[in-house]
């Protein structure tokens, strides 16, 4: 299994804050300043825990993630940065240089995170007025020019929406940077099929997720899959799930209802099943065991958190795991503390069950073996 950390370039918070799918940005909480600095720290922490790379988000409500994550190469060593961006806002050979470039100049460490976007009222701030089938055939477009470019292929294409004419790129790198896509509607899954190497999805119960994964196996049977969730983890269930209730109890009435009515209007499959698992409600948040909703009463996109007990949670990922997850893109608040929370309790629980290793083998064994939660420090060598 890999893990991946999350960058919250919409500002951080020791309460929940929203953005994404229409949410104002800080809504249940007051939000942490963001600096390079402060990012940078979440992504050396991140890197020296073990975590594989870093997920850094797109739209309106958070700071670019290409100039953000160039920016951070320079602070990290081996840490990967899976870059959200959206097709059609840029042209597919301008991307297709601007992912080689980043590819070549960071050492092979650049992961592409294929947005289509689900929200038209976003999509027109930037220009964008296709509706969402259309805009899930012209990512099918993009991609279809995109990954033979980074390939070293001239590409010549004429499509209903995009269109070059001997495009190819001066320098290709090494190893083209690997697609993740994630989509819960019917245009998605085609989609996926054809041009992703990791299919994700939000982190709903596990009979949901297993639901999801057939149908993606139906269309591309060696797909490899990821799935995004929050984690609360504690070295007991009751202090976690006193966190929970700590962070719920920081949200208000107000901007429950202002921000899930904005979520209604959603056009996005995925966000639609997300709101299906509480319904706007404070009563009945735990939709499966140590699986709780309450980050999606004011956040859109990923809304549920794995609570518990390192072991507890280490439990929950290898049944994910167990399905056949195999990336794990997680987040917490704040993103700094919560990081070592994860990496100094779960990853060491994992490893001693034989699910994990640290990217940076026997070298990095030392940062994995805090022994929290009654964990052993594994041997030397082990």
């Amino acid at each position: 299994m890999d893990f991946h950390w999350f960058l919250p370039t919409n500002g951080d918070s020791r309460d929940i804050v929203g953005g994404g799918h229409g949410t104002p940005v800080g809504s249940a909480g007051g939000v942490r300043p963001l600096t390079i600095g402060y990012l940078g720290q979440i992504a050396r922490g991140a890197e020296q825990l073990g975590f594989v790379g870093a997920l850094t988000p797109t739209g309106a409500w958070c700071e670019d993630a290409w100039l953000t994550t160039a920016m951070l190469t320079e602070v990290t060593e081996r840490l990967k940065f899976l870059v959200a961006f959206r097709p059609g806002l840029i042209a597919p050979t301008l991307a297709a240089q601007m992912a080689s470039t980043f590819q070549r100049l960071s050492g092979g460490r650049l992961l592409l995170n294929v947005v289509t976007g689900g929200e038209s009222s976003e999509q027109r701030q930037f220009g964008d007025f296709l509706d969402k089938d259309a805009r899930y055939a012209r990512t099918a477009e993009f991609l279809g020019i995109v990954r033979p470019l980074l390939r070293g292929a001239t590409v010549t294409y004429q499509g209903a929406h995009l269109r070059v004419e001997n495009a190819h790129l001066a320098r290709v790198p090494r190893t083209p940077p690997a697609i993740y896509f994630g989509g819960s509607s019917k245009a998605a899954g085609p989609v996926a099929a054809e041009h992703a190497d990791v299919y994700l999805t939000w982190g709903e119960p596990p009979a949901q997720v297993a639901e999801k994964l057939a149908w993606i196996r139906t269309l591309k049977p060696d797909m490899r899959f990821g799935i995004r969730l929050h984690v609360i983890t504690r070295d007991t269930a009751e202090a976690a799930w006193a966190e929970a209730a700590r962070l719920l109890r920081n949200v208000s009435e107000r901007d429950i209802a202002t921000v899930q009515a904005g979520l209604r209007r959603s056009e996005s499959e995925g966000q639609r099943r997300m709101l299906d698992l509480h319904g706007g409600s404070r009563d009945g948040l735990v939709v499966s065991p140590n699986l709780w909703a309450g980050i999606g009463l004011v956040r859109g996109g990923a809304g549920t958190a794995l609570v518990g007990s390192h072991t507890e949670v280490a439990d929950r990922i290898a049944e994910y795991a167990a399905l056949g997850i195999e990336e794990f893109i997680l987040s917490g608040y704040p993103h700094l503390e919560e990081a070592y929370w994860f990496g100094e309790g779960v990853l060491p629980e994992l490893r001693r069950r034989g699910l994990w290793r640290h990217p940076a083998g026997e070298e990095g064994t030392a940062a994995a073996a805090i022994p929290f939660a009654g964990v052993p420090v594994p041997a030397a060598g082990s």
